[in-house]
């Protein structure tokens, strides 16, 4: 049990209606459905539904205290109302306030960006952990707790379950935090109350924009990020991208940079490229790594300056840094039974493939066959579908368009709006296959020892959504199981 008086520090409240002396709550709840008595119930106007709605009926469940931006129409004697401002905001606030603010014992470190959050917050959790530093890691692939993974019902945790897992990391000795930071999460407040000590961008291409609307909502969705740290805070952002400095130009906090083109704080080059590794110089230091792409070397700079902003040598970070390996489906390769090389990536926006494509250009010989099968999630931003199909034809000697996940929409109608991007040159080099272990079967049948098959959309993912439902499916998985098949 915790004091109401404690748990509501630093709020913004417009009025309150009750005695708040006095009063001790049991839990923080947000869900209508999962209530109970002495809870404090917060009515969120989220994205679905809004928790206003389910003010009396959670009353009628034994709920005391109410936490609202707008007052229902009849008010209960037994009830404590507080008035807020933003309801989001709040949320955070309490929840924070309820764990003892976990993330002031905690250095804190959030990524945002279109491409990369997830291989960058993964390999600064695996370097600290190297480096003896007990850590946490949030990110959309799994949460993992001094090696310990969290199971969690979402992707992203909820405020109130992120501080839950800050806590638990500070009571189990924990020194360090990263986590991944979505626009949806900046947008929607619910990072609202965490203590970032560093804040770092990696990049900003078009994605979201079901979400967002516009590209330019989706820049100051991220730069909301960086607007609202304090002086004491530090930020860090890509000088290449030309969102970079837009970022950062109204933060209070210290500014940095990193680079792979120009001149900054954390400069790096790439010396050699091959499809086992790099050879990279970072602040005029070589290493050796056996991740690949540009993509990577930039993830990779990013690491190494939030690194060096919280202290650590920087010879002792580059050596740690070239035993690291390639996060699951993040340009993920392996050789098929019949000697083809197979890369799983990601790469789920035009940027991404892009990238990954490139890089595969950059390093093969020209003489092997480039195969790539991608595809376009449903219920998702439309405007990329044609765009990644214009990549991926351009880019390789054949592209075969599959599912992705299509959730509930009709995955002809997605393939055919993928297909308006195709120019005409390139509609020889395409295949349509709407069953995505189809489509990953007909590359292999097609390529030849040496040749290059990219499998691109969904990585790590261990499933696909069709219809609402999630099937159980791994590109590796499948990529691999095929592949023994064919060659019997």
């Amino acid at each position: 049990m915790k004091k109401l008086i404690d748990i509501i520090k630093h709020l913004s409240i417009v009025k309150i209606i009750g005695d708040v002396e006095d009063v001790c709550i049991n839990d923080l709840i947000f869900d209508s459905r999962k209530v109970n008595t002495d809870d404090v119930f917060v009515a969120v106007s989220g994205t679905q539904v809004d928790g206003h709605l389910f003010i009396n009926q959670v009353i009628e469940k034994g709920v005391k205290v109410i936490v609202c931006e707008d007052l229902p129409e009849s008010l209960s004697d037994t009830v404590i109302y507080i008035v807020v401002e933003d309801s989001s905001v709040a949320l955070g606030v309490l929840a924070s306030n309820y764990y003892d603010n976990p993330t002031k014992d905690l250095k804190l470190v959030g990524v945002t960006g279109t491409n990369g959050k997830t291989t960058t917050t993964t390999l600064l959790y695996e370097l600290f952990t190297k480096l003896g530093y007990p850590s946490v890691l949030v990110s959309t692939i799994k949460i993992l707790l001094n090696g310990e993974v969290i199971p969690t019902n979402n992707t992203t945790p909820d405020i109130v379950t992120l501080n839950k897992i800050f806590r638990e990391a500070v009571d189990r000795g924990c020194e360090y935090a990263f986590m991944e930071v979505s626009s949806h999460g900046i947008v929607q407040n619910r990072i609202a109350g965490l203590h970032f000590q560093i804040a770092a961008f990696s990049n900003i291409t078009h994605d979201h924009l079901d979400y967002h609307k516009t590209f330019q909502n989706y820049i100051n969705a991220k730069k909301k990020f960086f607007d609202d740290l304090p002086a004491s805070a530090l930020a860090l952002s890509n000088l290449d991208d030309k969102n970079g400095r837009v970022m950062l130009q109204n933060t209070l906090a210290s500014k940095h940079y990193f680079t792979l083109k120009g001149d900054a704080e954390f400069k790096a080059k790439i010396l050699e490229s091959r499809f086992d590794g790099m050879l990279l110089e970072f602040n005029q230091k070589e290493f050796w790594t056996s991740l690949i792409g540009q993509f990577n070397a930039y993830n990779l700079v990013c690491v190494f300056g939030i690194a060096s902003l919280l202290g650590q040598d920087e010879l002792e970070i580059l050596t740690t840094l070239s035993t690291l390996e390639n996060v699951d489906g993040r340009f993920q390769t392996f050789q098929t039974e019949g000697g083809a090389v197979i890369i799983v990536d990601y790469a789920h926006t035009p940027d991404a493939l892009d990238n990954v494509l490139k890089t595969i250009e950059s390093i093969r010989t020209k003489n092997e066959q480039l195969i790539t099968v991608v595809g376009c999630g449903g219920d998702r931003d439309k405007t990329k579908r044609p765009e990644m199909a214009n990549i991926s034809s351009s880019k390789s000697d054949l592209a075969i368009f599959t599912s992705d996940n299509p959730r509930t929409e009709d995955p002809e109608v997605i393939l055919a709006e993928m297909e308006n991007g195709v120019e005409p040159q390139f509609y020889n080099r395409t295949l349509k296959i709407t069953d995505r272990k189809e489509a990953i079967k007909t590359a292999l049948k097609m390529s030849n020892k040496g040749d290059i098959i990219l499998i691109a959309g969904k990585g790590h993912e261990t499933y696909q959504e069709i219809n609402g439902v999630r099937n159980h499916f791994s590109d590796v998985e499948v990529a691999k199981e095929l592949s023994q098949q064919l060659n019997k």
